[in-house]
């Protein structure tokens, strides 16, 4: 005679300590080759953001071969230019530096004179000048420099992989549809992925370019040396949320001060607060979020997280890298409440 026995079910508690651990380990993977990791996401963004402009072309009668190319010499144009453009202001900002060292010297007397009447005591006030020393400033500018032309390794490693990505762009519809059969949820959490991804880079571009010909104009007017390179930074710090403006604003207001003056600083912070915290941080936001289902607080936590996950790169594919994730929740309907948690009033759906 065989006896059944109960199953017996596995402690929820061991499940979600089981699970916990699962998602440590892979974060510490990802960690591990950040290096690998973010190339590869941002080269996967570029490719998804571009892939419809590959079928517009194949309709409009050009062979895949072509249609690719294309795309392919575009994408390498602007990142090219972008590298190009960064490395020439990064050696204008060291090779300017140096001009405003009588500049510094006279701002460390005033800035000593202050903090004195605060009871500074003379050993403060030396590590001030010291942190203020133009020669450690154009070493600062120099580092950023060779760091910048070290990044052509990763740059090459993206081109070649942006290649092999491009290449495969034409099957991308018919292989999502290939799965879909089996695993619907899944082949439509990927098409979801894809068209939020592309919405909110459309997004982020439109209010970077608009912020950034506003801050161009107004360093113009002020004067401030290098307005194109700060134009350039704030179209790019457009792309971190929330912060970004903060980010973008540290360079010009502080080359301000030292070419202008007070005055010349405090315009350019007013500036940058006035129009990219309001454009940046309130409006901007409200749109991304209703674009890709993400609250402001969820992208912020994301920022933190991906930046810290996927180094510097993660600041700028915290949003997308999160959608991601996202996606490969939804095809389990029970992990739905993640994405009901962290998503914006009628953003990301639950099922």
């Amino acid at each position: 005679m065989v006896i059944d026995r109960p199953a017996t079910r596995t402690p929820r508690a061991l499940v979600v300590l089981l699970g916990a651990a699962a998602v440590v380990v892979a974060i510490a993977g990802i960690k591990a080759v950040a290096w690998l990791a973010a190339p590869t996401l941002l080269a996967l963004v570029i490719v998804i953001t571009l892939s419809p402009a590959h079928g517009r072309l194949r309709r409009f009668g050009f062979p895949r071969w072509a249609a690719t190319t294309a795309l392919v010499v575009f994408v390498y144009g602007i990142l090219i230019a972008f590298c190009f453009a960064m490395i020439v202001s990064i050696a204008q900002l060291a090779e300017l530096l140096p001009r405003y060292g009588d500049r510094i010297t006279d701002l460390y007397e005033e800035i000593a004179g202050v903090l004195a009447k605060f009871g500074a005591g003379p050993g403060q006030l030396r590590d001030i000048f010291h942190a203020l020393d133009p020669g450690k400033l154009v070493s600062y500018a120099g580092s950023l420099l060779a760091d910048l032309t070290g990044v052509t390794t990763s740059l090459v490693f993206l081109l070649g992989l942006l290649l092999f990505l491009s290449a495969e762009t034409a099957d991308i519809d018919d292989r999502i549809a290939g799965i879909a059969g089996e695993r619907a949820r899944t082949a439509e959490a990927l098409r979801d992925f894809g068209r939020r991804v592309r919405v909110y880079l459309a997004v982020t571009t439109v209010f970077g370019l608009i912020v950034a010909a506003i801050d161009l104009l107004a360093l113009v007017l002020l004067g401030v040396p290098l307005a194109a390179l700060w134009g350039l930074l704030s179209f790019v710090t457009n792309y971190i949320p929330t912060i970004g403006f903060l980010l973008g604003l540290g360079p010009p207001a502080a080359l301000a001060l030292l070419d202008g003056g007070w005055r010349a600083m405090v315009a350019v912070v007013v500036i940058y607060l006035v129009i990219n915290f309001v454009l940046q941080s309130l409006i901007q936001p409200r749109y991304v979020g209703n674009a890709v289902g993400l609250s402001a607080t969820a992208t912020f936590v994301a920022l933190v997280f991906w930046a810290w996950v996927l180094g510097p790169l993660g600041t700028l594919l915290s949003v997308p890298a999160t959608l991601l994730a996202l996606a490969a929740l939804v095809d389990d309907p029970g992990r739905s409440w993640v994405t009901a948690l962290v998503g914006s009033p009628g953003g990301i759906r639950t099922g």
